[in-house]
């Protein structure tokens, strides 16, 4: 165990408490206060008073079960990627799972910690000759995440390649839940109201692969994304999800967020520091020194033009995390 940082004067009891007990849990690190711009892909909002990261799916438990001992609120990150945390921070304790490893289950799956980056577990398959996931190179954050938000790509969805997943429950116990009880959907998993944590997936698998051919195949999806989506500035990924197929749309017009952005004119559009991406309207990028409330004022802008202009209603794909004021709440 590692720290570092103070608390504020403001820290309740309950909170020292908690992080003294946390001093003893092996295998995580502790940051007081914790900047959370520099643990998003967004790179905006306020600190965390406790930011506890760890690579262990052994430790989450200790952690969940002496945050909700203490009486605190619990926060769950990956790889911070598809959240905009708030100026005024996350209250109580954030558990970061980053990092972890991957390993052969059976002849055609494998298993992968929550902690493991999407991109890093495809390398890890493609090294192997392991086929099924080298088309999602690319894909920010960590297995944890695209499980929690069913991540989708070019009409596909991640939990087509999931054989089960183990939560840890609110209970505090931990389960193998197969795919068919996941409650998957388009963005959507069971643990989004469950109050389940992903501590790791198994995913199947095809052997015999070629290396340099799944390789080839990750570079191509990565180029892709590199052409049609603005990998080179901060950005929480797609902002807005793309309209089911019974919401009527304009005609000549795609089921796309972006294209319905687009067509209310609001590529390039600017709010504070955040502005609507020129190269993929669903994104939203921000320069530095940006606000988590210049973005979110922006999403409300992008919104309310496209519930005018195509008389569509748009909901976020993104997630808000920590101390909004109430009326932003309201909005959602």
């Amino acid at each position: 165990m590692a720290s570092r940082g103070t608390l504020g004067q403001t820290v309740t009891t309950s909170l020292q408490a908690c992080v003294a007990a946390l001093r003893t849990v092996p295998g995580i690190e502790i940051e007081l206060s914790a900047p959370m711009a520099r643990y998003t892909t967004m790179r905006v909002g306020g600190a965390a008073d406790v930011l506890v990261t760890t690579r262990e799916s052994q430790a989450v438990p200790h952690v969940v079960r002496l945050a909700r001992d203490h009486g605190l609120p619990l926060t769950v990150l990956g790889g911070g990627s598809n959240v905009l945390v708030a100026d005024a921070g996350i209250r109580g304790v954030v558990v970061r799972i980053h990092g972890g490893d991957v390993s052969e289950a059976t002849d055609d799956t494998v298993r992968a910690d929550a902690g493991v980056t999407v991109n890093g577990l495809v390398r890890w398959l493609a090294g192997r000759g392991l086929a099924g996931l080298e088309a999602w190179a690319g894909t920010p954050g960590t297995v944890g995440g695209a499980i929690a938000g069913n991540a989708h790509f070019q009409g596909r969805l991640i939990s087509e390649h999931v054989r089960s997943v183990r939560l840890l429950t609110a209970a505090g116990s931990q389960i193998d839940v197969p795919v068919e009880e996941m409650g998957f959907g388009y963005d959507r998993s069971r643990v989004q109201t469950s109050g389940e944590i992903v501590l790791s997936v198994v995913f199947a698998v095809r052997a015999g692969a070629s290396s340099d051919v799944l390789r080839g195949i990750a570079r191509e999806s990565l180029a892709f994304r590199k052409r049609t989506q603005p990998l080179h500035q901060a950005s929480a990924g797609c902002i807005f999800q793309n309209p089911g197929v019974d919401v009527p749309v304009p005609e000549g017009i795609p089921r796309s967020a972006g294209a319905l952005i687009d067509r209310a004119g609001l590529k390039g559009a600017v709010s504070g520091g955040a502005e609507v991406s020129r190269l993929h309207a669903n994104f939203l990028v921000v320069a530095p020194g940006s606000s988590a409330s210049d973005v979110r004022a922006l999403i409300d802008r992008c919104r309310d033009a496209v519930s005018e202009a195509s008389h569509v209603r748009l909901d976020e794909e993104i997630v808000y995390l920590g101390d909004w004021p109430a009326a932003a709440e309201g909005e959602r």
